[in-house]
């Protein structure tokens, strides 16, 4: 998959180039992750892509024009890489507070883009002419605000990458995650057996992988009822866990 991003502060994705396991799918030639600088489509001395805002007001805003040729830039990089170019195969992001929240399931769906060009805002935002002539899509991570676009930018591209095929050492951890089935994760544990006098739970010993797949779901369905009522109304359960929640509600009235 490829990615081109867009940002004066390039030298900030050597984290996620360069470390872990978005690191060596970079290395291993599963994902491409180019940065783009829109300094260098400026024409003046001092490489200026921000000016005050018209209106007035505090801050700065970035300029149309030199990210307008960074993203024209980017697009051919794409197409010489093999992508489609347009909307629906690589479509031009833009890390906004004033996006579509970002969840597993719209990650899910971006694995299937052929790419991404990623363009990351600083000061007070970038020139909306800009944003209403490329940008395809608008997403944020939530109701908070950042310096800049480069941190929402790599956590976007590490939650799409560890969801491509053959990233994770084992694709079931990414099945098995928060979310995936609407529902927190299950509490892990390994060695030692036991620590601050607590104990492993036994069920995790006993080598019944059905009692522990029951369990597990319990202990989802506890987490989820707890700590995030929200995704307990939405959520749908397989038959399976149809069943198992019948099971667990009769277990509960003894």
């Amino acid at each position: 998959m490829y990615f081109a991003v867009i940002s004066i502060f390039p030298e900030m994705f050597a984290t996620i180039r360069e470390f872990g396991i978005t690191g060596r799918a970079v290395a291993q030639k599963q994902v491409t992750i180019e940065c783009i600088n829109p300094r260098d489509y400026t024409s003046d001395n001092y490489r200026r892509i921000d000016e005050r805002p018209y209106g007035g007001g505090p801050g700065m805003v970035m300029m149309a024009e030199p990210l307008s040729q960074a993203i024209e830039d980017a697009r051919l990089r794409a197409s010489q890489y093999g992508c489609r170019v347009d909307k629906a195969h690589c479509p031009v992001i833009y890390m906004s507070p004033q996006g579509q929240t970002l969840s597993e399931s719209s990650v899910v769906d971006m694995t299937e883009y052929d790419g991404m060009i990623i363009l990351c805002g600083r000061y007070e935002g970038i020139d909306e002419r800009l944003l209403s002539q490329y940008v395809d899509m608008e997403i944020s991570l939530g109701d908070y605000v950042l310096t800049g676009g480069e941190l929402p930018a790599m956590v976007l591209m590490d939650s799409v990458i560890r969801r491509l095929p053959n990233i994770m050492g084992d694709d079931k951890s990414a099945e098995q995650d928060s979310f995936v089935d609407g529902l927190l994760d299950c509490p892990h544990y390994t060695k030692p057996h036991e620590f601050a006098g607590m104990a492993v739970p036994e069920v995790l010993l006993s080598g019944h992988h059905a009692n522990i797949a029951q369990w597990r779901f319990r202990q989802q369905v506890e987490r989820t009822q707890t700590r995030r009522p929200d995704l307990w109304q939405a959520f749908m359960p397989t038959v399976e866990q149809a069943k198992w929640l019948k099971a667990l509600a009769k277990a509960d009235k003894k």
